[in-house]
C-alpha cells in the first residue's frame, strides 16, 4: 500500500479537524484550485465508457460464422485471418508445437470433416486446408462439464470463457468434439510479440479460444478474422435475420458443418 494505517489515521483526523473548525477541506482546496480530480472508479467506468462509445455495439439473436472455402483455398497459403485474430487477442507463438495455442488455424478437410460422410467432394477441396475455429455450438458440451461456469453460452449463441474463473480442469477440452481449446502449460505471457493492451493476457493453468471477437461486437466492429480476409470468404453475421447476409448465403448455398450427428448444432457453416 502506498500509505501505512498511522499514517491514514493521522490524515484522516487532520481531514476531520479542518472540516470541524470550518475550513475548506482537502475537496474544496481542490475546487478552489480549479484542479480537476477524478476518483479511481470514475475514471475506469470513463475509461469503459469511451471504448464502448466507438462505435453502436452489434448485436444479434444467433451469431453464426459462413466460410466459403473456394475463395478460401483460392487464396492459397493464406493466413491473415489467423494471424489477425491471434494479435488482436494476444495469442502466443510458441517454438514447440506441443505448446501451441490457436484459436484460428488450418487442417486439411479430411481430417475436419468425416471423408466417407462426403465421398464425392470435389478434389480440390478433399487435399486443401480448412479454416477451423470454436463452433459456437447451440448445445456446446463444454458448458455442461465445466464445474466452475468459467464457460457459458450467451443468449446470442457465443460461446464465452472467463480465463480468471477457469481453474485448468480441461473438462471442457475433453468435452469438446472439435479441438478447438487450448491450455496454456507455460505462461503466455513472454512469448507474445506485441501485446495489445485493450484486451487481457492470459497465464499459465488456463484454457482458451475463439470467442467471436465479442469485445469487438460491443465497439461496432466485426471480427478480427472477418475484417482481415481480402477474399471475403468469411461472412458473419445474425443466422435469426431473414435479411442478412449469412441468411441468405445459406438459404440459396449447399453448406456443411463439422459433425452434426452428435448434435451440437455448430454455428460454423461451409460452402463447398
Amino acid at each position: 500500500m502506498g500509505i501505512d494505517r498511522r499514517k491514514f489515521m493521522k490524515f484522516a483526523g487532520l481531514t476531520a479537524a479542518l472540516s470541524l473548525a470550518g475550513k475548506p477541506t482537502f475537496g474544496a482546496l481542490v475546487e478552489e484550485d480549479s484542479l480537476e480530480v477524478t476518483p479511481p472508479l470514475e475514471k475506469l467506468d470513463k475509461l469503459a465508457a469511451d471504448a464502448r462509445a466507438v462505435g453502436q455495439p452489434l448485436t444479434a439473436r444467433r451469431w453464426a460464422m459462413v466460410i466459403d472455402l473456394k475463395k478460401c483455398h483460392d487464396a492459397e497459403n493464406c493466413k491473415d485471418c489467423i494471424h489477425a485474430c491471434h494479435h488482436t487477442h494476444n495469442v502466443p507463438e510458441f517454438e514447440n508445437p506441443k505448446d501451441e495455442i490457436k484459436w484460428l488455424w488450418k487442417e486439411k478437410f479430411e481430417h475436419a470433416f468425416h471423408e466417407q460422410e462426403f465421398e464425392f467432394v470435389q478434389e480440390e477441396h478433399r487435399h486443401s486446408d480448412t479454416l477451423l475455429l470454436c463452433n459456437h455450438c447451440d448445445k456446446p458440451p463444454c458448458v455442461k462439464v465445466c464445474p466452475t461456469g468459467a464457460t457459458w453460452r450467451r443468449d446470442d449463441g457465443i460461446v464465452m470463457m472467463d480465463w480468471h474463473r477457469c481453474i485448468g480442469c480441461r473438462y471442457c477440452i475433453a468435452g469438446c468434439p472439435y479441438g478447438s481449446r487450448s491450455f496454456n502449460w507455460r505462461d503466455p505471457r513472454p512469448f507474445i510479440k506485441d501485446t495489445q493492451i485493450d484486451f487481457p493476457t492470459r497465464m499459465r493453468g488456463v484454457v482458451e479460444k475463439c470467442t467471436f471477437c465479442e469485445e469487438l461486437l460491443a465497439r461496432g466492429q466485426l471480427p478480427a478474422c472477418v475484417e482481415a480476409c481480402k477474399e471475403k470468404a468469411l461472412i458473419f453475421g445474425d443466422l435469426e435475420d431473414p435479411n442478412s447476409e449469412v441468411r441468405k448465403i445459406l438459404s440459396s448455398q449447399f453448406s456443411i458443418r463439422r459433425k452434426p450427428a452428435l448434435g451440437t448444432h455448430p454455428e460454423v457453416y461451409y460452402l463447398i
